[in-house]
């Protein structure tokens, strides 16, 4: 996987920060509530909405056991339908097959639909240096473009701004991407909306390439998806002349009829809506010029750790993802921090399992990402695939802790035990020792309740920080062995 954000520090560190950020915390709060109270609501309308998440689950689990037949079924049903099909290694592999299928076309501009595997590899900076220009069309990722910014949700990725700090955006930026913004635009959506319609208009009507994801790959057909609320995607897929899409090897279904699972789950999950306004299917290429899309389709299937991952019997369950954000929706952590506090195009909960597993522990930021979280299990128990991302954090937190060999990029890694843990394993030893020896622990505890008294209220140093916030539990005045024996087994004689 590409890098982190540039200067981004560990989350801890960057999240400290963030939530002394009264605007963003309050643009934070106001839309996770509104979207997180909306899809309670569109869920509570179906009735199998359980049956259909154990469905979901299933087909992912099935497609990802036996993903090494199914990809190779999707290149031939793509290939026969008249596109071309790219396999990337990696982050550089990918970015450099699409650099050269732009300047095969001797263009320079590309129009994007929204994608997050195409953020995951850094494809407009890649393509930047070659002297093409990517083109943001989602409303969001045009907003986040134009001001320089970076996306900090998965589905909304300018979540973190308000109206007044779009305005000013447009107002000031829009020029210099293209058609300016009209003279006197406020901050109602409406005028916002129309702004951004009239400035994509023209790059939509002159554009000779488009570029996408996809949110899902039907295996039997070779049929590509792209769910969306604007249109813009749509004119992105149908219009240019060359579609380059970019997509994960872990986005593939067998069946049109598995597909038909995640067309119900996904836009209850993600916008709150019974179905997506734009669903657009594609398959192969188009002969005639008059019809809808494209002449030359080449697709682009990136692995970028995603097999690494797989590998991983717990965390592998992290690939059953379909983009959904809902956790983010409803994570404590995401909505007082933000989603640039992960450091990662993949914030809040799928983020803090997903990038230190594409990605590696051995950063910084990677290594603390696994603790960005409370447990309390809300992702869990509204992920339409049923990702347990508590476990797969806890499972995470052990490899980071304990260091030792993991397979990353294809290689065998050794990863160094983690900084700021020794008392922690010091203690985790200790314990182990105690318990494999009983004498050893009736000493220790009969010397604990005869201290009670002395005792600490917080905890010293390093676990401070801890205690600050929760109350040390109280030593009994009698260790439990002691009573036991004292009362005979819980039937006090009296004696």
């Amino acid at each position: 996987m590409s890098g982190t954000f540039v200067g981004m520090p560990a989350f801890p560190k960057a999240a400290h920060d963030a939530v002394h950020n009264e605007t963003l915390r309050g643009n934070l709060r106001h839309a996770t509530h509104t979207i997180r109270a909306k899809r309670a609501t569109a869920v509570a309308e179906v009735s199998d909405w359980a049956e259909l998440r154990e469905a979901g689950k299933q087909i992912k689990d099935h497609t990802l056991r036996h993903l090494d037949r199914y990809l190779v079924q999707l290149e031939e049903s793509v290939t026969a339908a008249g596109g071309i099909v790219h396999w990337a290694a990696d982050a550089d592999e990918a970015n450099r097959i699409v650099a050269d299928l732009v300047r095969m076309t001797g263009e320079t501009e590309v129009v994007k639909v929204k994608s997050m595997a195409t953020q995951e590899i850094g494809l407009n900076e890649a393509l930047e240096a070659e002297g093409i220009h990517a083109y943001e069309t989602d409303l969001a990722e045009l907003i986040v473009q134009l001001g320089k910014d970076r996306p900090s949700h998965i589905l909304v990725p300018a979540i973190h701004r308000n109206r007044g700090e779009i305005r000013d955006i447009f107002r000031s930026e829009m020029g210099e991407w293209g058609r300016p913004a009209p003279e006197g635009l406020t901050d109602t959506p409406a005028e916002l909306a129309e702004a951004a319609r009239l400035h994509l208009r023209e790059k939509f009507l002159r554009a000779k390439v488009g570029i996408s994801g996809a949110n899902f790959m039907v295996a039997e057909t070779g049929t590509l998806v792209v769910v969306e609320s604007e249109g813009n995607g749509r004119m992105c897929l149908t219009l240019p002349e060359t579609l380059i899409s970019v997509v994960g090897i872990e986005k593939i279904v067998p069946t049109w009829q598995d597909l038909e699972v995640f067309l119900q789950t996904l836009p209850r999950s993600s916008t709150a809506e019974r179905m997506n306004p734009y669903t657009s299917m594609w398959t192969g290429t188009t002969d005639s010029e008059t019809a809808d899309g494209p002449s030359t389709f080449h697709l682009v299937l990136i692995d970028n750790g995603r097999t690494d991952t797989l590998a991983d019997q717990v965390g592998r369950q992290a690939l059953r993802c379909i983009r959904c954000s809902a956790c983010l929706n409803v994570c404590p952590v995401y909505e007082r921090a933000g989603g640039h506090a992960y450091g990662s195009v993949y914030p809040g909960p799928i983020g803090a399992i997903l990038s230190p597993q594409l990605r590696g522990t051995a950063s910084e930021i990677d290594a603390s990402l696994p603790y960005a979280s409370s447990l309390c299990g809300a992702c869990y128990d509204v992920c339409p695939v049923a990702i347990d991302i508590p476990e797969v954090l806890v499972h995470l937190r052990e490899r980071v802790v304990q260091g030792g060999v993991v397979t990353q990029g294809g290689n065998k890694v050794k990863l160094k035990p983690a900084k700021g843990h020794a008392a922690e394993r010091a203690a985790m030893r200790a314990a182990s020792w105690a318990f494999r020896h009983p004498g050893a622990l009736r000493t220790g505890q009969r010397l604990a309740s005869r201290s009670r008294r002395f005792h600490p209220r917080t905890l010293p140093g390093p676990g401070k920080a801890w205690s600050g916030s929760r109350d040390l539990p109280v030593v009994p005045a009698e260790p439990f062995r002691d009573w036991w024996q004292r009362t005979n087994g819980g039937k006090d004689t009296g004696k």
